[in-house]
C-alpha cells in the first residue's frame, strides 16, 4: 500500500479507499478481472476474515432509468440499449466496516530495522500475526472457502484500539503494537480430501498460481514464515530442497528455532509428512505461551505434567485479569483474547502432540 496520504491502499485485488466522512468504513474497489468480493460477502463473521457489509454499483437499472436522463442520452431502440451498456464495464464498490492502515507486505517491508535492533519483539509479533493467518484459514475451510492468493499484499492490518497510557509499556515505545490481520481475496472450493501423492503435489505446484486447492495453504503459510522474518525463498526453491536444507532462518531470538521448525514442517516436499493448518496453529499457540522445552528437561513429559501445568497456567491467567480489572488497568487486547483461546481449548493430548512436533531432535 503506498504512504500517499489521502491515497488508496492496494492490494493484489482491490483498491481500499477511507470513508472520509466516517473513519469507521472503507470502500473497496475490486481490480479488472477479480470477482471473487461476492464470495467473500456470503462467508460467516470471524475475526481474521475482511467483512463486506454492502455493496453498490456506477449503474442504475434498465427499469430505473427514466426516459431524458443522462442514462439516455439519445432515443435509440431498445434492442440496442443493452449492448450499449454491456459495453462499458459495471464498477462495483464494496463498504466494509474495516479500515486497513498497511499490507502485511508493507510492514514487513519497513520492519528490517525493528527486526535487527529488537528481535525478540519482532518475532513474537511475527508468531502472533502467522496464528491469525492460520485461524482464518482454518474459518475458510470450514465454509469451503478457499484464499486465492495468499500473500502479504493481500493480507490486511487493522490497528487495534490503544491501550492506556500506563498500559503501553515497551512494545508500544518499540512501535510493536499487535494488529489485527485481515485475510482478502477468495474463491469457492468444492469440499475434497486433502491428496498425498507426488503427481498431484506436481499439479499444485504447476498451478500454484491460482491455487485450486486448500492444501496449498499450508506451503503459502510456510512461505509467509521466511517473506515476515526477512529471509529470501521462492516456492520453486522452497519445494526443491529437501527438508533439512531449506534457507536459514537466523537464531535471533528464543521463537527463531521453533519458527524454522514450523517452516521446515510446512514445506515438506512429501505432502503427507506436513502439518495441516490445526497443527500449524497449535505450534504457533506453544511457541507464544508454552509450554517450553525446559519444562521438560525437569520432569519426563507426561500427559499427567502437562494437565497440571494447564491447570496452573489457566489460574494465574484468571488471576491477572482480576488484579488487572481492579487496578483498573483497561480492557484485555487482542494478544490476551489469543491467549484466551488458547487456554479455553487446549488439552493435555493435544499438548502432548505439538510439543512432540515442535520440540522433535
Amino acid at each position: 500500500m503506498p504512504d500517499t496520504p489521502g491515497g488508496p491502499r492496494r492490494s493484489n485485488s482491490a483498491l481500499i479507499y477511507s470513508n472520509v466522512a466516517m473513519s469507521c468504513l472503507s470502500l473497496q474497489v475490486p481490480k479488472p478481472g477479480c470477482t471473487n468480493l461476492g464470495v467473500q460477502s456470503s462467508l460467516g463473521p470471524h475475526c481474521s476474515i475482511q467483512r463486506l457489509i454492502s455493496r453498490f454499483t456506477d449503474r442504475l437499472p434498465g427499469e430505473l432509468v427514466l426516459p431524458g436522463s443522462p442514462g439516455e442520452q439519445s432515443p435509440s431502440p431498445r434492442t440496442e440499449e443493452p449492448a450499449r451498456l454491456a459495453a462499458r464495464p459495471v464498477l462495483q464498490v464494496f463498504i466494509s466496516p474495516e479500515v486497513p492502515y498497511q499490507t502485511l507486505a508493507g510492514f514487513v517491508k519497513g520492519s528490517q530495522g525493528l527486526h535487527r535492533s529488537s528481535p525478540g519483539h519482532y518475532e513474537r509479533l511475527a508468531c502472533l500475526l502467522l496464528l491469525q493467518v492460520c485461524m482464518g484459514l482454518e474459518h475458510l475451510r470450514g465454509q469451503n472457502v478457499g484464499q486465492g492468493d495468499l500473500c502479504p499484499e493481500n493480507l490486511l492490518l487493522v490497528q487495534c484500539p490503544c491501550p492506556p497510557q500506563g498500559q503501553q509499556g515497551k512494545e508500544a515505545a518499540l512501535g510493536l503494537s499487535l494488529p489485527r490481520l485481515l485475510i482478502s481475496s477468495f474463491f469457492r472450493v468444492k469440499a475434497e480430501q486433502r491428496p498425498c501423492s507426488t503427481s498431484q503435489e506436481q499439479d499444485w505446484t504447476k498451478g500454484f498460481a491460482a491455487p485450486q486447492s486448500p492444501a496449498a495453504d499450508e506451503l503459502n503459510v510456510g512461505m509467509l514464515i521466511y517473506q515476515i522474518l526477512h529471509v529470501d525463498i521462492s516456492l520453486e526453491n522452497a519445494l526443491g530442497f529437501r527438508s533439512n536444507r531449506l534457507p536459514e532462518i537466523p537464531s535471533l531470538s528464543i521463537y527463531s528455532t521453533g519458527l524454522k521448525r514450523l517452516a521446515v514442517l510446512l514445506l515438506h516436499r512429501e505432502p503427507c509428512k506436513r502439518v495441516s493448518l490445526e497443527q500449524a496453529r497449535s505450534i504457533l499457540q506453544v511457541l507464544l505461551w508454552g509450554p517450553r522445552q525446559e519444562l521438560f528437561a525437569r520432569s519426563k513429559k507426561t500427559l499427567m505434567l502437562l494437565r497440571n501445568w494447564l491447570e496452573l497456567k489457566r489460574a494465574l491467567l484468571l488471576l491477572r485479569f482480576a488484579e488487572g480489572s481492579a487496578g483498573a488497568v483497561g480492557s484485555p487486547g487482542l494478544e490476551d483474547w489469543l491467549c484466551c483461546q488458547y487456554f479455553k481449548e487446549v488439552t493435555e493430548h493435544t499438548l502432548y502432540q505439538t510439543t512432540q512436533d515442535l520440540y522433535a531432535p
